[in-house]
């Protein structure tokens, strides 16, 4: 069974609570499940983790890069300014895939940049917790897994 990180930045803890009304009803908790569910279907053994910390969300990342895991990462407010972590990202050696829960480009104009989707694999966004479902499908669809 292959390990996938899906990698949560600051605030994602707080799904459910925080913002209903752009982030949707979905717990933190809720999350995990269902990525840990449909990994399992598709032959994944997935690691879920959020971290309002920028250190953190780096170690994953190299992590992830020394040991050829592929990563599914909402970096949340880290997307538009986080260059440590777009470096970290840029030294991927498994596909990464970024996703947003909301869509970016139809928010506040200092959302529309990210400093991660030009190191990415892929970017999906706008589509609620789905996002993170497509990811996972993207993922087995690269990895022949799927």
């Amino acid at each position: 069974m292959s390990r996938v990180l899906v990698l949560n930045g600051p605030n994602l803890g707080r799904l459910g609570s925080r913002e209903p009304d752009v982030y949707g009803s979905t717990s933190y908790a809720g999350l995990v499940e269902r990525c840990t569910a449909l990994g399992k279907e598709l032959g994944f053994e997935v690691e879920v983790h959020e971290t309002n910390s920028e250190q953190t969300m780096v170690e994953w990342l190299h992590e992830a890069a020394d040991g050829r895991v592929p990563v599914v990462i909402n970096p949340g407010a880290f997307t538009h300014y986080s260059y440590a972590m777009r470096d970290a990202a840029a030294q991927r050696t498994a596909p990464l895939i970024e996703v947003h829960i909301s869509n970016p480009y139809a928010r506040e104009t200092f959302r529309h940049t990210s400093v991660i989707s030009a190191v990415a694999s892929g970017t999906i966004a706008g589509f609620g917790i789905g996002s993170y479902e497509l990811a996972l499908r993207a993922l087995a669809d690269q990895l022949g897994s799927g």
